[in-house]
């Protein structure tokens, strides 16, 4: 399943971020999306996790939480339109 987090903290690594999710199951890739000409953080991630009742924990767990000074929008990923 693919996971959405936004409103994070622009400081967040992906490191970290991994480090979070990974206390719900195992997470497949973690990817932080930033500006293509600054290179920094735009707030917000993807979380690709196999087993989707882990991911659903997180999901439920996650939103909502403080993560770094910032409160964490977690939801299931849309695909792209």
């Amino acid at each position: 399943m693919n996971i959405y987090i936004g409103n994070l903290n622009y400081r967040v690594k992906e490191a970290d971020l991994q480090q979070v999710i990974e206390e719900y199951g195992a997470v497949e890739s973690v990817k932080i999306i930033k500006d293509r000409e600054t290179g920094k953080s735009k707030g917000f991630a993807f979380i690709e996790m196999n087993n989707d009742a882990q991911a659903k924990q997180a999901i439920e767990e996650l939103n909502g939480s403080e993560f770094e000074g910032r409160t964490m929008i977690v939801k299931e990923a849309r695909p792209r339109s």
